[in-house]
């Protein structure tokens, strides 16, 4: 269980699993990545069910499936409080929660949110209020090949690292190609220092936890 926070919007990850197969996923060949969504207050709705599949499909891409086939991961993540960047949060939690729990990774991602406002300045993890302010806004999620678990042949996507390139990209509103790729140069450079929070964060757990003393 991994509780994330990103200015005031809180959410906590917890993983189970894996565990074995039900027959709906069943897959010989490679493991299940299952995601539960559940907000503050009231029942999951549209919104909820689209940030469980963008986040479904940003795990799938990062974990090692074939290690455990024929098994159901599950990663539940629950909405403490909503200020803006929630997705990113969510992803940021999760991708921290799958490491604690012991998940095989091919790289940790990390996910931000970025927005251009009305003075034309690129805002990053904006909060509500700043998110309704724009015209549109953007996640971006990033691989951090420096914690892969793969050999780095494996991290290559036509001859480039996979470092250099971008997992997810969901974009809300309306932006400008130009605003996009402003965007996507600063996240990418906030993402890097994000990596190194993260991974801190993730030592100090470990070193705190006896369970996970070697």
């Amino acid at each position: 269980m991994f509780f994330y926070v990103l200015g005031d919007t809180k959410v906590i990850a917890a993983v189970y699993g894996p565990k074995a197969g039900t027959r709906k996923n069943e897959n010989p060949e490679k493991a299940c990545i299952e995601v539960i969504w559940k907000p503050k207050t009231g029942q999951s709705g549209k919104p909820e069910r689209e940030y469980e599949m963008v986040l479904k499909k940003t795990l799938q891409s990062i974990c090692l499936l074939n290690v455990h086939p024929n098994t159901t991961t599950s990663i539940v993540i629950q909405v403490v409080n909503d200020d803006g960047a929630l997705l990113p949060c969510a992803i940021n939690a999760a991708c921290a929660a799958l490491v604690d729990a012991g998940i095989p990774l091919k790289h940790l991602a990390v996910a931000i949110c970025c927005c251009m406002n009305e003075g034309g300045h690129i805002l990053l993890d904006p909060s509500k209020i700043e998110e309704q302010k724009v015209k549109g806004f953007v996640y971006l999620v990033f691989p951090n090949s420096i914690v892969s678990m793969v050999p780095q042949e494996s991290l290559r996507a036509g001859g480039e690292l996979m470092e250099h390139g971008i997992i997810t990209s969901v974009t809300h509103g309306m932006m400008a190609v130009d605003d996009y790729f402003s965007c996507l140069k600063l996240g990418r450079a906030a993402a890097a220092e994000l990596s190194d929070f993260l991974r801190n964060s993730l030592k100090l757990k470990a070193g705190n936890d006896p369970s996970k003393a070697g």
